[in-house]
């Protein structure tokens, strides 16, 4: 008799699916609770603690370093949130269950249960709809003061940023956890793998719209954010792979940093 290697096999041996550890389904409360754990702080650094601390400054820049730098912590809060979830809910942090309750593995085959090979190819599809999405007419105007774009483009946003590696990783640190270990990961990884018990197959839908919502720091976004719900939402739960909306949502990190760069080098 061979031992158990933890992996489903077929007659000739060939591997089929790894077995996953399991994920305890959420509460609505539960749901709610989460998303108002990652919102509700954001909002508030946002509207309320950022004009608080520009307000002791006469710098025009004041509010935006404000903004940049309260948000990233946000964010960075989102990801010790994740962690503390999932210690809590597995007793452990280890790599091995971290990667199967986070659906932090290769696209699966909703019929046969294989990962990865051929089910890349969602990724990159999904990294060409995410981008199409910014060409949508449904943009609204930010707030003044609070358009990245256009601070970007101000002679002062460049002399702040210009020779500044501080700011350089603050901002590196920024899109990481906005994209990769904050937002994608909460949402994508934690929360729509769990919500399965109480939206059924419309969970991919709650998650999306939930999403949205959580954009309350940038409520301008919120209706174009809704359509994430097809891009991010959607396959994501289909393929059950957190990889493909952080892939994907990152990709508007990969224009903006090198944009970030040339003007800390001065090019």
């Amino acid at each position: 008799m061979s031992a158990s290697t933890g992996l489903e096999t077929s007659p000739r041996g060939i591997e089929e699916r790894p077995r996953e550890h399991q994920v305890r389904q959420l509460t609505l409360p539960g749901v709610i609770g989460v998303w108002a754990a990652a919102a509700v702080p954001m909002a508030a650094l946002a509207w309320v603690v950022a004009p608080w601390v520009a307000s002791g400054s006469d710098s025009p820049l004041a509010l935006t370093q404000s903004l940049i730098l309260l948000l990233t912590a946000g964010l960075a809060w989102q990801f010790i949130l994740v962690l503390a979830l999932v210690f809590r809910e597995q007793r452990t942090l280890r790599w091995s269950v971290v990667r199967d309750v986070l659906w932090l593995r290769a696209p699966q085959n909703p019929k046969t249960g294989r990962r990865g090979g051929r089910m890349w190819w969602v990724v990159p599809i999904a990294v060409v709809a995410f981008a199409l999405e910014a060409l949508l007419p449904f943009e609204i105007a930010p707030a003044v003061g609070r358009d990245f774009g256009e601070f970007l483009e101000s002679g002062q946003g460049q002399a702040m940023l210009s020779g500044s590696w501080l700011w350089l990783s603050v901002i590196f640190a920024f899109l990481v956890f906005n994209t990769v270990l904050g937002e994608e990961l909460l949402f994508r990884g934690y929360l729509l793998p769990r919500m399965q018990g109480i939206f059924g197959k419309r969970d991919w839908i709650a998650n999306g719209v939930l999403f949205a919502l959580y954009h309350l720091h940038i409520p301008w976004t919120i209706p174009i954010t809704l359509i994430d719900t097809f891009i991010l939402s959607l396959p994501s739960r289909r393929y059950r792979s957190a990889w493909i909306g952080i892939i994907a949502h990152s990709g508007q990190s990969l224009v903006l940093f090198p944009l970030v760069l040339l003007i800390v080098f001065g090019q």
